[in-house]
């Protein structure tokens, strides 16, 4: 009885029946990549991500465990985008032919999202720039359903056994970011596909305000993180990198001005001579930054003006309390909300 227990075991183990061998090995750039595919596959998936929560997703130097890492995919998520330009380089070492670009591993993650900020000119002299439109898809809440669909046709194409259990979770994902967007009510009464549209127009906002529902304004319906972020609608901040212009579309804050002259640039003296200048006439009291770049120009810049610095982190796990992307975006409006009551205070 020993000895056939040995060779079940075995069997088991070639067979990949137990030890999680049969599930699917997904690999991601960003950790918010890999807790929205966590989401979808749950218990059928095994995640692991490249870049650091706290890590500029820019550059990431393509180490040889990286490699590793990508030849052990079955699944693997980039932006699709230049956000990660290190990442041919790392497949061509990978050797996994499976994971390049068109092939069925591959998940473009920003495939369908409507990108911002494409360049009407090409020129190195503009900086850092993205040629197809800002990459930084992931500060726009209502981007992870999208990415969450592109994510769950990847999973289905390499497992079509569980597709239907794929499908189910995505449902259930998108549904709970419509929910934290908006609010159950909203979502109840008007549904997340067509909020999500007029949000995305720009014209939720107006929209609830000009209509009735049962003798009420409908914006008096509105919930979630839009109805926490109504307090800082409008307001003007000055951003360290273009890195949320997304967030600003579906937040309605104003960015008057960047730390970084161009994308990828460092401040000159008299950049920031002529931000500050710029910040008093606006009278702009916050000073947002992802908390990968410099801390102290950041607190430098606002030391100068009064200003309340807000410096989080831009995905998922870059900070205690961020460990999935709901609290991660209930951090960024908290700490907003938090720094405009002390500016307004000064």
């Amino acid at each position: 009885m020993k000895k056939l227990n040995i060779y079940l075991l075995a069997f088991l183990m070639l067979s990949g029946t137990i030890f999680g061998a049969n599930k699917l090995n997904v690999v991601t750039t960003l950790t918010t990549y890999a807790n929205i595919a966590k989401y979808i596959g749950k218990d059928k998936i095994t995640v692991a991500s490249i870049v650091a929560g706290d890590q500029d997703a820019h550059f990431v130097r393509p180490k040889p465990s990286y490699a590793v890492l990508l030849s052990k995919a079955d699944v693997f998520v980039s932006t699709g985008l230049d956000l990660e330009l290190w990442v041919p380089t790392l497949v061509d070492m990978s050797k996994n032919d499976k994971i390049r670009s068109g092939q069925i591993g591959f998940v473009a993650a920003s495939d369908g999202i409507k990108l911002l900020e494409k360049p009407s000119v090409l020129s190195r002299s503009e900086g850092g720039l993205h040629i197809y439109g800002n990459p930084h898809i992931t500060t726009n809440p209502l981007n992870y359903k999208i990415i969450a669909e592109n994510i769950e046709i990847g999973l289905e194409k390499n497992d079509p056994e569980n597709a239907g259990f794929y499908e189910a979770n995505l449902k259930e994902f998108k549904h709970m970011i419509d929910v934290h967007t908006f609010g159950e009510k909203l979502v109840a009464l008007m549904g997340g596909k067509l909020l999500t549209k007029l949000a995305n127009n720009g014209n939720l906002i107006d929209f609830l305000r000009s209509h009735n529902y049962q003798g009420k304004k409908m914006i008096d319906f509105l919930g979630g993180w839009l109805k926490e972020g109504m307090p800082f609608r409008g307001r003007k901040v000055v951003a360290y990198h273009k890195n949320w212009v997304y967030f600003k579309e579906l937040f309605g804050i104003e960015i008057i001005g960047n730390v970084e002259p161009k994308p990828g640039i460092p401040p000159s003296p008299k950049h920031v001579e002529e931000l500050v200048s710029e910040m008093r006439k606006n009278n702009v009291k916050v000073v947002l930054a992802a908390n990968y770049f410099d801390e102290k120009k950041v607190t430098d810049i606002c030391n100068k003006v009064g200003a309340v610095p807000v410096i989080v982190p831009i995905y998922v796990n870059g900070a205690p309390g961020t460990e999935d992307v709901f609290k991660l975006v209930n951090l960024w409006i908290t700490k907003l909300n938090e720094a405009f009551k002390i500016a307004d205070q000064k």
